[in-house]
């Protein structure tokens, strides 16, 4: 059974599909994309929200994308003096990176030497 503010939400709701209000939407008959927040605090995921839908990421963040997009590079290089400058940006940034952290290193990702020797070696 419905409360009194549930049936005139609904009887509102019910108004606005006859006028066709609804019809037209952005992203109608499209799917719903599902955001897996469940590595962020459930009290920090609304401003985590609201910071994406701004377009804004952590710092933190964005030094990891800046790194990852330097590991890519790094990956396709052949010139040695280019990889040089690349693995000084990269050490820079991974540098950079552990000076924001709050906890420990060892607690954190693996680091990336292991991934910059095997493609080092691959090339």
């Amino acid at each position: 059974m419905l409360s009194g503010f549930a049936k005139l939400v609904e009887q509102r709701i019910q108004a606005a599909q006859k006028n066709g209000e609804f019809d037209n939407l952005e992203g109608s008959g499209k799917p719903i994309e599902y955001v897996d927040d469940s590595g962020v605090p459930e009290d920090l995921r609304m401003a985590y929200k609201m910071l994406k839908n701004a377009d804004f990421a952590p710092p933190e963040i964005e030094l990891k994308n800046q790194i990852l997009k330097t590991e890519d590079m790094l990956g396709g290089m052949q010139d040695s003096k280019e990889k040089y400058k690349a693995i000084k940006k990269l050490n820079y940034l991974v540098t950079k990176l552990n000076c924001l952290r709050r906890t420990p290193i060892n607690m954190e990702e693996p680091q990336y030497s292991g991934r910059i020797i095997d493609r080092l070696s691959k090339s």
